[in-house]
């Protein structure tokens, strides 16, 4: 069944004319423009999530406030990079687990929205190693457990190119073992979310990927 439309051609335009010229005298003068076409209707987006969030998980926090909340900024932190470009040409909204939901390494979902670019996100992306080895931990001790979190999903993240110190070779998941993020994806065509049918369209992905998510969860002590 349809629904509310969010999103429209107007933002894919707005971030691809962000990304020919980004620089901060062009943003003032549009920053009306990405009120308006990016940041507004992201709000939006994220406060009808809540429901549908808390229905997947109570734990999962969908937070609507313009500056420190899921809406991820758009001025890129320069300092230590040699790209100085001040703004991201792209859209990032994060719902992570309540305990860590300022910690972008937190279990979670993510939403990526970029010109020919978008997809939903959900796993874990680089935990802290002691996090890293707490889920490491739990694949050894629930191998079927994490098989059941894992099937039917295109896992991605980076990998060690041997296996990690003090895990059994032959484990017959040791290539999940090998990996220091645990994300699974599905990429939606500009389309879609322009489309009224996106936020049910969204909320199908989280729940297909949900037990990865509460998988990597529960292995750090975390309810969901």
């Amino acid at each position: 069944m349809a629904g509310k439309q969010y999103f429209t051609t107007e933002l894919f335009d707005f971030l691809r004319q962000l990304k020919r010229n980004n620089r901060r005298d062009w943003f003032l003068r549009n920053k009306s423009r990405y009120e308006s076409l990016v940041r507004d209707p992201c709000l939006q987006f994220i406060i009808d999530l809540a429901e549908p969030l808390h229905k997947i998980s109570p734990w999962l926090v969908a937070d609507a406030r313009p500056s420190g909340g899921s809406l991820m900024r758009v001025y890129r932190d320069i300092r230590f990079s040699p790209d100085k470009r001040p703004y991201k040409s792209h859209v990032g909204m994060h719902f992570s687990h309540a305990s860590g939901r300022k910690e972008i390494h937190a279990p979670g979902f993510y939403l990526h929205l970029e010109p020919e670019g978008c997809f939903v996100a959900g796993g874990s992306w680089r935990p802290d190693p002691q996090a890293l080895a707490k889920i490491r931990d739990a694949i050894v001790q629930k191998p079927e457990a994490w098989k059941l979190a894992r099937r039917g999903l295109s896992e991605e993240g980076d990998s060690l190119s041997r296996p990690p110190r003090g895990y059994p070779c032959d484990h017959p998941h040791i290539e999940d073992l090998k990996r220091r993020s645990f994300i699974a994806w599905s990429k939606f065509p500009d389309t879609t979310v322009c489309s009224s049918r996106f936020m049910g369209d969204f909320v199908k992905s989280c729940k297909r990927i949900s037990p990865l998510v509460g998988f990597l969860s529960q292995a750090a002590g975390l309810k969901y």
